[in-house]
């Protein structure tokens, strides 16, 4: 058996090559993609697969191993012992393989290992199963372990290994990382499954849309993709008052939109005041830019603003109604051009402004980029904008690209195969598509990054609004399934039958983190490892089931509640997502477990996000929700009253004292200065939803990024891979 281990940045970067000597081993026929996992002593999980379906003699057989620090502390000195019989740890005599030394893991860290072995006629016929441990020299032992059966592969495997990047790590490129001057000119060319759904960004609800126009405009702060510090973007300075409830800032004199106007106070005054305040525009940004303020005669919590002001063409003042705690960080929501937009203000038309059929050109920001060509599901072209305010180190004006191009295809496959194909230069990987380009890092000429698990999330949800359509005055959902997605206890049994697990092993391919929390690992402290846990036991989820009085009566395989209603439901997902669909039929399957008929429904996006914005007629729905180093920043799907509240939105007082206690803390948190405190409430937070869980979450993905090796200016870190305003080709 051979492991390598791969540094986080690919195969053309130095890498540190173990083997382990091959030692004959023994292999059990069982069924496909059989595995298990135990974690001996807290902080170190292992779990191990081994895959496909023949075993006869030259077949190869390949196993994918996790081996994770889900601890506090780093590990040190740890081994991975592998031998070919089951026990629950070595004896100093075991008759097994000499250990691989991995190093050390860093908090949260997780080492993947793809290992192999070709069977010969000697290691049949089994049974017998592997074990696979970890052990740490640690002064307190460290030990985990898992037992799996071992299957033959009809293809071949090739054996190698992803490390997750170390924060050490990601934050020593960050560190070491200079800006070159580059060479203007040329393109980079994407795929993507997503086309835009709005042009205005105000009103976008969806990532396809605000990937897109985030080329186009501009806050007066940005965050810095190499330290997650906030920097002056359309601000160049600012000051604030002693209490930290005055801001003034000074803005850049040499900015002007696309159409060549200038940028002027009165844009950002425009923006707050009139579109972000405006109860008649239906944004989500107004949700960062709500305060409340406890009213303590009263006892009760109340909205206020704050207030924007324009000193003159260059400066700008606000002062805030209570203390915010990332209110330099919020300043990177866009500016919107006064000269264009007010108008549609003025007469209401502004909700049907820069609709999708709108004229590219007519979309004014002050980015980098305009959009040049717009063919709805076919393609995207951003084009340079040559009158752009930043400069390289020489003088030289910014961005060094030319064109941002973007095709939009079907599903992911179609991705996977345009990057082969070397018609797109940069590539989100799968988890399943690791072991397939991996090995083609040279030959197609370009690097894998990793960078630990993602900031987002994938969660099923359930429709838990009470209200009627205001025309056919019809329930948005039917009355009994309104009360069974009420009962906490139902989610609480819906979320034992997903099985995290085998998302993580068949869908994400080893590569993916099971999800607890509403807040990422990736967060650092912010995160909450101590939240209520729902792991995949559906015994225990057919107990309360059974404690509800939900039973199969008619022999069906179909529980009914109370009343006699079979419990059945529809799942939906997004079309072209092949990953939400096939972690949709696994929860399908562990409801089938329970007596829960839950039906798979693929449809448009747009559609998905008309149900859960408008008209709020559906039933539960697996959706992705992004996230941050700034937990605030989710209040828009945690404050009960926001529009993006997706199980019950828009609501005028708490429906349930769960959420109520959430909006509290999420006021708390945002109004906080002191960190530590800050993490108790989000912290608090979490908890509470983890308790309740309203959205039942499924696995981090790991973040895999694939570049095509012409690129300058780059470096993988915590929060990013490049700025793309000074990316520059080096193949010119």
């Amino acid at each position: 058996m051979f492991a390598t281990r791969v540094t986080p940045f690919g195969s053309n970067r130095v890498a540190v090559i173990l083997a382990i000597l091959a030692a004959a081993a023994l292999f059990v026929l069982a069924p496909r993609h059989a595995s298990a996992s135990h974690s001996g002593t807290p902080g170190l999980a292992v779990s191990a697969t081994c895959d496909n379906e023949s075993a006869v003699p030259g077949d190869s057989v390949s196993c994918r191993v996790r081996v994770s620090n889900t601890g506090g502390t780093e590990l040190t000195g740890l081994f991975l012992l592998h031998y070919p019989y089951e026990t629950d740890r070595p004896t100093p005599d075991y008759a097994g393989y000499p250990p691989l030394h991995l190093g050390d893991l860093a908090t949260h860290e997780s080492l993947i290992l793809f290992t192999s072995y070709t069977l010969t006629a000697d290691d049949l016929p089994g049974p017998l199963v592997q074990t696979f441990g970890a052990d740490s020299d640690q002064t307190d032992e460290v030990w985990a372990y898992a037992t799996t059966p071992l299957l033959a592969s009809t293809g071949a495997a090739t054996a190698s290994a992803l490390r997750s990047a170390t924060v050490a790590e990601l934050q020593a490129n960050a560190e070491a990382f200079e800006y070159t001057v580059g060479t203007p000119g040329g393109s980079i060319t994407y795929s993507t499954i997503g086309a835009p759904l709005t042009l205005n960004l105000a009103l976008s609800n969806d990532s396809s849309s605000s990937s897109i126009l985030g080329y186009l405009f501009e806050g007066l702060t940005e965050t810095s993709w190499l330290n997650n510090q906030v920097e002056p973007s359309l601000a160049e300075s600012w000051e604030h008052s002693d209490d930290g409830l005055t801001w003034t800032f000074h803005l850049r004199r040499d900015v002007t939109w696309h159409d060549g106007q200038p940028f002027t106070a009165r844009d950002v005054d425009f923006t707050f005041n009139r579109i972000i305040y405006n109860d008649d525009i239906p944004t989500g940004t107004r949700a960062s830019f709500t305060f409340r303020v406890f009213d303590a005669e009263a006892a009760e919590w109340r909205e206020e603003r704050m207030n924007v002001t324009t000193i003159d063409d260059y400066t700008v003042r606000f002062v805030l109604p209570v203390s915010f705690a990332p209110f330099l960080r919020s300043m990177g929501t866009a500016i919107y051009p006064r000269h264009i937009l007010e108008p549609h203000v003025d007469d209401g038309t502004f909700n049907s402004t820069w609709g999708i059929e709108t004229d590219p050109a007519e979309i004014i920001g002050t980015g980098p980029f305009t959009i040049e060509t717009l063919e709805t599901d076919e393609r995207i072209v951003l084009r340079r904008n040559p009158n752009y305010w930043l400069t390289d180190s020489a003088g030289n004006r910014l961005p060094y690209l030319e064109r941002v191009e973007y095709a939009v295809v079907p599903d992911f496959a179609a991705e996977l195969a345009r990057f082969r194909a070397g018609d797109a230069d940069a590539h989100g990987v799968l988890g399943e598509e690791f072991a397939i380009l991996d090995p083609l890092q040279e030959a197609e000429n370009f690097t894998l990054f990793s960078r630990g698990p993602g900031f987002g999330s994938t969660f099923l949800t359930f429709n838990l609004n009470p209200g009627s359509d205001s025309e056919s005055g019809e329930p948005f959902l039917a009355p009994e399934k309104l009360r069974w997605f009420e009962n906490t206890r139902f989610r609480q049994a819906v979320a034992h039958a997903v099985d995290k697990a085998a998302i993580i092993r068949d869908i994400q391919h080893g590569l993916g983190y099971p999800q607890w929390a509403f807040v990422s690992p990736a967060a650092g402290d912010f995160h909450n490892p101590d939240v209520q846990r729902y792991e995949y036991d559906i015994e225990k989820a057919n107990a309360i089931l059974d404690g509800l009085g939900w039973m199969d009566r008619d022999g069906d395989g179909v529980r009914e509640d109370y009343a006699g209603n079979n419990i059945t439901f529809t799942m939906a997902t997004n079309a072209g997502n092949d990953v939400r669909a096939r972690i949709l039929e696994i929860i399908r399957n562990g409801l089938a477990q329970i007596g829960v008929q839950a039906d798979v429904e693929v449809i448009d996006f747009g559609e998905i996000v008309q149900q859960l914005t408008s008209t709020y007629d559906w039933e539960s729905i697996l959706i992705g929700f992004g996230g941050s180093t700034e937990p605030h920043f989710s209040s828009v799907l945690w404050h009960s009253s926001e529009s993006l509240h997706l199980w019950n939105p828009n609501q005028s007082e708490p429906a349930t004292t769960w959420e109520a206690e959430i909006d509290s803390l999420f006021t708390r948190g945002s109004q906080e200065l002191d960190r530590e405190e800050r993490v108790v409430h989000y912290h608090r937070a979490q908890e509470i939803a983890a308790e309740n869980v309203p959205v039942i979450y499924t696995a981090h993905s790991e973040r895999l990024s694939a570049v095509r090796n012409v690129f300058g200016n780059l470096t993988p870190t915590l929060f990013g891979i490049w700025d793309i305003r000074y990316v520059y080709r080096t193949d010119l």
